[in-house]
């Protein structure tokens, strides 16, 4: 049995490391802190058809994981016809915290890259400009996905507004008609 120290590892680390281990091993022992950690990683097993059994490991939880050796089943999604569209309207997620806000949209990108469905294009308005730019923690991980085929495109008018222009860095620019259009023809447009 595989074993793996997850201990330590801020979210989404734990999930996305166990994840990648059920791709490739039928049984796992994980070694998590209790918390979110552990209810994070016991969720996803288990909505994968995984059995999962827990134990205290001093402060924290050693779990086994056993998996039917069948590949990993992917949660039940609606079927989307067209392109799936995410429009980004901010350089954070959520209305809490400026901090905790700009921790979950970094979170957010680059759990994408670990997810098997990637949208077809990333708009960008408004201050979610400055996750495309110069100085943003998540262009390498805007460009990963930009490699992946996923269209990063950013509001010109917004890039001008902030005086980012000249220090675009991940994927180009675009204008009000073409993000209308995107969004109208979408299959799936989402709103972060």
């Amino acid at each position: 049995m595989t074993t793996i120290d997850c201990r330590n590892l801020a979210c989404p680390a734990p999930v996305i490391t166990v994840k990648k281990a059920l791709e490739e091993h039928t049984e796992l022992r994980v070694l998590l802190d209790d918390g979110a950690p552990r209810e994070n990683v016991t969720r996803f097993a288990r909505n994968r058809g995984c059995q999962v059994s827990e134990e205290r490991d001093g402060a924290g939880w050693a779990l086994t994981i056993v998996s039917s050796g069948e590949p990993a089943q992917k949660a039940a999604t609606t079927a989307v016809t067209g392109e799936r569209v995410l429009l980004i309207t901010s350089d954070r997620l959520g209305d809490g915290p400026e901090e905790l806000g700009r921790l979950l949209m970094k979170n957010f990108i680059h759990t994408l890259l670990e997810t098997g469905e990637l949208p077809a294009r990333m708009l960008f308005l408004n201050t979610g400009v400055l996750l495309t730019t110069e100085g943003s923690d998540v262009l390498e991980a805007l460009e990963k996905l930009g490699g992946m085929g996923v269209e990063i495109l950013s509001c010109g008018l917004c890039l001008d507004f902030f005086k980012r222009k000249d220090k675009l860095r991940a994927g180009g620019t675009t204008n009000m008609l073409t993000i209308a259009e995107s969004l109208l023809s979408a299959g799936q447009a989402i709103r972060l």
